[in-house]
């Protein structure tokens, strides 16, 4: 009987996201109640976005809720390399078999003739797809063309008619059309693969038995199926994950909710809280009891019990929940995690000596360095008044200021002075101008203890979290603010 192994395949491009460990945690699952394998493999082929550093808090942030892998980058197995950005040789080989196959072609169009072709499909109502222009380059051509070092991407065939029946194991038979599809970039003109080419690869090379992913990736199904078909391989079964929700039913993102895990982690949340609350979004157990286990949720795993409605991810059932786990600790182990959590040594050294100049009685501690220990704060609008900004201005220069900071990866203080810096100069100001709002809206208070410092301390998500806050107070930004700030933001270095 064939091992069941089922893989998560994240992309090191930013935070952690909850969305990442909700899968996650589910093919663990799923793995470990047929007593297979649960495999991490990263998906760095967006060479511009992908960073160690994201990497690196992927498994630290899965490590924290309890969920472990058995093979991967960190930790090695029979499969490796478990990085694509390590596998380019592997995917060039079979990106040629499918040309040599005439599954696929080589396509020389430039970015400007494939945005005149979709500018006129959409002019005529059309889908937007690739009209098939270098689909018919003779194959001497095509290479002579490739030799003499002409930019080029690899393009999958797919029919243009017809129905391709997608098999779901929460769904049933789902019937896609093939008009619907694209012809697939395949392989990059940098030579690396995309997510389709690389997803089918690695899932045959390594075994996966079962796929589980999020829904968003259902319509594209046809196109990963029609891969295994050209390369004769047997596909995985395919399972698709409903998306989780914000309250009020549009799919979970930042600008509406915290994504990060770390975020949670920060906040002082249980990691057994945050596992039990993401193994209860579109599942329940067999008694329908709220608070369970990792272990008692593999114990009584079963997929059909998945829900496809949308599940609603709220911060107040998961405090509620996380709640529940907090109360049932002894006293020593509440203190202890306490403890670990924010009055661990590391991170009081950290504090100590941006506070010790500023006191002269440890009861001054508190009220100066409270917001260190802090999740949201109260904040009071007034402090927000600006000797030179109108309130408008004020919101445009912290929205600047935290997209920039949402898109920094590298989180120092340097960098972040860097960001709040250069968005100050590009609105005509100065740093000493930005400085106050940032004061206000990290610490509370009008003035505190280095805000710089205290924002590399705090870390990002807490950071981002309370200027979302504090735009969120301020009235954040109208529709067409947004759009014109967006412009703005593109100007910014």
């Amino acid at each position: 009987m064939t091992t069941v192994r089922t893989r998560i395949a994240p992309s090191p491009t930013g935070d952690p996201h909850v969305g990442t460990a909700y899968i996650a945690l589910f093919n663990l699952c799923f793995a470990r109640q047929h007593g297979g394998q649960f495999v991490l493999r990263i998906e760095d082929t967006d060479q511009v976005r992908s960073t160690r550093e994201s990497e690196q808090q992927i498994f630290d942030a899965l490590r924290w809720l309890g969920i472990e892998w058995d093979e991967g980058p960190d930790v090695g197995g029979p499969h490796g390399p478990y990085r694509q950005s390590e596998r380019s040789a592997i995917y060039k080989k079979y990106s040629d078999e499918l040309v040599s196959k005439g599954h696929a072609f080589p396509c020389f169009c430039s970015a400007e003739r494939l945005d005149q072709v979709r500018a006129a499909q959409q002019a005529n109502k059309e889908t937007p797809r690739y009209d098939g222009h270098c689909m018919h380059i003779a194959p001497e051509e095509a290479q002579k063309r490739i030799a003499a070092g002409e930019s080029h991407v690899i393009r999958m065939k797919v029919p243009t008619e017809g129905i391709c029946t997608v098999p779901d194991m929460l769904r049933g038979d789902v019937e896609i059309p093939w008009d619907r599809m694209d012809m697939q970039v395949l392989m990059k003109a940098d030579g690396l693969p995309t997510y389709f080419l690389a997803n089918v690869v690695d899932d045959h090379l390594m075994g996966i038995t079962h796929v589980l992913r999020g829904e968003e990736w259902l319509p594209s199904a046809p196109k990963l199926i029609k891969l295994y078909e050209y390369f004769g391989w047997e596909q995985p079964v395919l399972c698709y994950m409903p998306l989780l929700r914000n309250p009020d039913k549009s799919k979970l993102s930042k600008r509406k909710n915290p994504t990060s895990v770390t975020f949670y982690q920060r906040m002082g949340f249980l990691p057994e809280a945050m596992l039990n609350y993401l193994g209860r979004m579109g599942w329940s157990m067999p008694d329908e009891r709220e608070k369970f286990s990792l272990a008692e949720m593999v114990e009584h795993f079963d997929i059909n019990r998945i829900s496809l409605g949308g599940p609603i991810f709220d911060i107040e059932k998961l405090s509620w929940l996380n709640g529940q786990w907090m109360r049932e600790l002894t006293v020593e182990d509440f203190a202890a995690k306490a403890r670990e959590w924010a009055f661990n040594p590391q991170y009081l050294m950290q504090i100590a000596p941006l506070v010790q100049g500023r006191v002269e009685t440890f009861s001054q501690i508190a009220p100066l360095a409270g917001f260190f220990f802090s999740g949201g704060l109260a904040l009071d609008p007034a402090l927000f008044a600006h000797k030179k900004l109108d309130e408008a201005q004020v919101r445009q220069l912290m929205q600047l200021i935290l997209w920039k900071l949402e898109a920094l990866r590298q989180w120092n203080k340097d960098n972040i002075t860097l960001c709040i810096q250069n968005v100050a100069e590009h609105l005509g100001l100065k740093l000493r101008d930005a400085m106050p709002l940032m004061f206000v809206a990290i610490t509370g208070q009008a003035s505190s203890v280095s805000v710089l410092d205290a924002m590399e301390i705090l870390g990002p998500d807490l950071t981002r979290f309370r200027l979302r806050q504090a735009l969120e107070l301020l009235g954040g930004a109208s529709k067409k603010e947004a759009k014109d700030w967006e412009k703005l933001l593109a100007e910014l270095k």
